[in-house]
């Protein structure tokens, strides 16, 4: 299995920047919108040149009041100004991927997927387009979805090789009222990245893997012939070890 990239915060580079190199880390990197708001000229180019042992890169999107299936124009069109600037970052520093989230709460939406479905075509298509014109895969997190019809039915309407899904285990664990077995069973096909973190079932931890009650041998099980990235997301240095550690196990057990 190819080294997994760790989750780092854009703003939190230069802090941990020696560990980085030392470890030589592949990174996911958060972009929040005060950060894109806040970007110097040059400072991607910089981070390019700080980051000269040639890490694989993937990106994770801003989220934050954003919504890729919004029913307000103005609101979706915000939400594409936020995704065009990360895709002109990733013009400079090409990721494998770019996560993003998907948007969608049934109850925000009166338990009808296809208004959602419909204003997100519209968001992603080209987004899409122009990611695969940079080489860039694009990846739909799930984040409260207690089931995964909404990004089975995306990922078919989007019928492209370059767009899938970023299956993220905390999230599954927190919210989902199905089987692992029945997600990775619609899924499947599409998934192109892990979010690997672990939690109890009372909030979004992040804890390391095997802190907290998610079946990651099962995931792995399921998984075994799937070839994606794997992103370890911890709240600090050593738990990103500790989860690369544990995961390592995993891998020598037999799994991906």
């Amino acid at each position: 299995m190819t080294p997994p990239h760790i989750h780092v915060p854009y703003e939190k580079i230069g802090e941990h920047l020696p560990f980085i190199r030392q470890q030589r880390l592949n990174l996911e990197i958060y972009f929040t919108s005060p950060v894109l708001d806040s970007l110097e000229p040059g400072a991607i180019d910089r981070l390019r040149e700080e980051l000269d042992y040639g890490p694989s890169l993937s990106f994770h999107a801003p989220f934050m009041d954003l919504s890729p299936g919004a029913m307000d124009s103005k609101v979706r069109t915000a939400t594409m100004e936020r995704f065009s600037h990360i895709l002109d970052i990733a013009s400079v520093l090409r990721p494998l991927s770019i996560v993003f989230h998907s948007g969608y709460e049934k109850w925000k939406y009166g338990l009808k997927i296809g208004p959602w479905l419909e204003q997100s075509l519209l968001t992603w298509r080209p987004i899409n387009t122009r990611a695969e014109d940079l080489g860039v895969k694009v990846a739909i997190e799930n984040i409260f979805e207690d089931e995964p019809s909404n990004l089975r039915m995306l990922m078919e309407e989007m019928g492209s090789d370059n767009f899938g899904v970023c299956f993220d285990a905390g999230h599954f664990n927190l919210f989902s009222g199905i089987p692992l077995k029945d997600w990775i069973g619609e899924l499947l096909p599409h998934i192109i990245e892990l979010h690997l973190h672990d939690n109890d079932r009372t909030a979004d931890q992040h804890n390391p893997i095997g802190e907290g009650c998610f079946d990651f041998p099962g995931l792995f099980s399921l998984l075994k012939e799937k070839s994606c990235i794997h992103t370890i997301e911890a709240r600090s240095p050593e738990m990103a070890i500790l989860s690369m550690q544990r995961l390592k196990i995993h891998t020598e057990q037999g799994h991906p």
